[in-house]
């Protein structure tokens, strides 16, 4: 299956770290981590503006709390607005 995003949507996929060992060997498990807010761009929606500065391949940088979460052949993916997308890192 594939996500075509519409308009001024990014679908990215979010990068999932491995449990976290503390020094003391406390595992700290994903529920008590923070959620990372920099992703792979997958696809780009219909919006010239944002075709314009936005490709896929790129890494954004996006709001702590933005986007619908979605699960899509085992892989977690995130539909975020335009306005979500706070920056592109290089």
């Amino acid at each position: 299956m594939k996500l075509r995003p519409i308009e001024d949507r990014v679908v990215v996929q979010v990068e999932t770290a491995a449990a976290e060992k503390t020094i003391g060997g406390i595992i700290i498990p994903d529920t008590a981590k923070e959620k990372p807010q920099i992703a792979e761009v997958i696809a780009v929606g219909t919006d010239e503006d944002l075709i314009k500065c936005i490709k896929v391949g790129d890494k954004v940088l996006y709001g702590k709390y933005s986007g619908t979460e979605v699960e899509l052949d085992g892989k977690k993916l995130l539909i975020l607005s335009k306005s979500d997308i706070l920056a592109i890192v290089e």
